[in-house]
């Protein structure tokens, strides 16, 4: 072993944030969940074919408006685990509790309102977006709707604390919440369509059961003091205007950009809706076989958001981009292999759904192409968006996803599908071109390190890096290794150890109540570390 912990454990400034089995212990449980969610899906739609393929439709073309609404609550979700991962990362427990807080509070309004309009106006957006289909799958879909709209105030409850979990990296509550979420709604569907045979209301009814259940559970977790971040009754009744518009600087321009991404997507099904009944069954087959392939890849995009946020608030650029590198290596690999996997049992995954000949055709075509594309082009196209959005750089990728949008996955959608009579096929290359156009302005931005430039909260708030660096220098300690008077360099000057451990002890207690150093303050803090004062800077 090295007489020269720094040597082995890395500098005062380069100690790792994360370790391999950190890093494990956030992904897997993410992965667990997503794939959880993915069979729960898929059952749906298996059990949901036997009641017809009008049912199947209607069910289908409705879940893409949920699933709209889901990611608009998981955007402002990921709004505050970004602020509340980098003040976690600054090492500022106080203001990542008000965070979460506020959070919560945010969460509520706008799912409610989101709710009650879905609700009133459930028949008309059907028939705005899918006035084309025939009235026994419209007749399905409003059923299924009108339940679901219930549950969103739930849902967005359930989102934004499932956030704040994996912002402490305690991914393993979530998983077993969302285990119990699934049973519910696996076993309810199966009681509905079997015992009951109520059909499509048979499946809508559990889902609103569970969603009441995880929200409630997790709301009472959450609350527990003994977490690193917990939510109060004060936090979340007190309305604090900096931390909300913290939060929604993030969660606005990450709403839009998904929203946005999502409604594109809908409206690409309202393209499927005019090729009839068959291709929408191959499309939301296809759909939900294909997140077999990219489940790591979309644990990563979750777990990327902690990691990098943390890293950013910590102000260690160079772990952010050293930790994406290797969750980007992650992605690549996982969604190579789980995509051959699929592609080579797909005669055995299809014959699991009750589908036509022709169905089934088309639906194995769709995901052989996803497939292959998101190999080649899913990592970049996510895992380095999320890293911009962890580090606060959110107006970009929004802009960004918002023109490729746009140009391709509509654009292309549009010209390939209808005009050049491609049909479902010709949508399902656009998807490919809209990745293309995402992954090159993703990575073009990425480096050229000009995310670097973005941070979420406070740029003056020294305490918690002094904060950070004293337990480095209590690890450094505690290997035993005398320092007395031998001296590690960092840019600008150099720190004498012996002499730091006494002046952070010092200057910890005057400035420990106070969130932001003054100018003054930290040339007195350099002063005694004798080190520079933009070494002492938090970024």
């Amino acid at each position: 072993m090295s007489k020269n912990p720094l040597k082995a454990a890395g500098t005062l400034r380069n100690i790792m944030m994360f370790t391999n089995k950190q890093l494990k212990a956030l992904i897997l449980p993410l992965v667990i969940e997503q794939l959880l969610a993915m069979l729960v899906g898929i059952a749906d739609t298996i059990m949901i074919s036997i009641v017809g393929e009008a049912a199947i439709s209607g069910v289908l073309l409705v879940d893409m408006l949920n699933y709209f609404v889901i990611v608009v609550f998981s955007a402002l979700a990921t709004g505050g685990a970004v602020i509340v991962s980098q003040y976690l990362g600054n090492a500022d427990r106080g203001n990542a509790n008000k965070a979460a807080g506020q959070l919560i509070t945010i969460a509520f309004i706008f799912s409610f309102s989101i709710g009650v309009c879905c609700l009133l106006l459930h028949e008309s957006i059907l028939r705005l977006l899918f006035g084309s289909v025939e009235n026994d799958v419209m007749n399905a879909a409003k059923t299924y709707f009108f339940i679901s709209s219930l549950s969103f105030p739930f849902l967005g409850i359930y989102n934004a604390q499932a956030a704040l979990y994996r912002s402490m990296a305690k991914t393993g509550v979530t998983m077993y919440i969302s285990l119990l979420m699934n049973v519910i709604n696996v076993f309810g569907n199966a009681i509905g369509i079997f015992v009951f045979r109520a059909g499509v209301a048979g499946v809508a009814v559990p889902t609103l059961i569970a969603r009441m259940t995880a929200a409630l559970l997790l709301t009472g977790l959450a609350a527990r003091k003994s977490n690193t971040v917990f939510i109060t009754i004060k936090n979340i009744l007190s309305f604090q205007k900096d931390m909300a518009r913290r939060i929604l600087c993030i969660a606005i321009p990450n709403g839009i950009e998904n929203g946005l991404f999502q409604f594109g997507r809908i409206l690409v099904t309202s393209i499927v809706a005019l090729f009839g009944t068959s291709q929408i069954a191959a499309n939301g087959v296809a759909g939900s076989v294909d997140m077999i392939a990219i489940i790591v890849v979309n644990s990563v995009n979750l777990g990327v958001i902690t990691v990098v946020g943390q890293c950013v608030g910590g102000c260690e650029y160079d772990q952010a981009a050293y930790y994406t590198k290797k969750l980007m290596i992650i992605s690549y690999i996982a969604t190579g292999i789980l995509g051959l996997a699929v592609i080579l049992l797909l005669p055995l995954i299809l014959r699991l759904y009750s589908l036509s000949a022709e169905t089934a055709r088309m639906a194995g075509i769709l995901i052989v192409t996803h497939n292959i594309l998101a190999f080649l082009l899913h990592p970049t196209s996510f895992v380095l968006c999320n890293t911009l959005k962890a580090s606060g750089d959110v107006k970009f990728s929004m802009y960004a996803a918002i023109a490729s949008m746009l140009a391709f996955r509509l654009g292309c959608a549009y010209f390939l599908g209808i005009i050049l009579n491609m049909g479902l096929i010709g949508v399902w290359i656009a998807m490919g071109m809209d990745w293309t156009g995402r992954s090159i302005c993703y990575f073009l931005r990425y480096k050229s390190g000009k995310w670097k430039n973005y941070r979420a909260i406070y740029r003056g708030a020294a305490i918690g890096k002094i904060r950070q660096d004293f337990d480095k220098i209590v690890y450094i300690y505690s290997c035993r290794w005398s320092v007395s008077y031998e001296q590690e360099r960092v840019p600008g000057e150099y720190v004498d150890y012996k002499l730091g451990l006494l002046a952070l002890l010092v200057l910890a207690m005057p400035f420990a109540a106070r969130p932001v150093f003054a100018q003054d303050s930290r040339r007195t803090a350099a002063k005694w570390l004798k080190i520079t004062v933009g070494d002492m800077a938090p970024c």
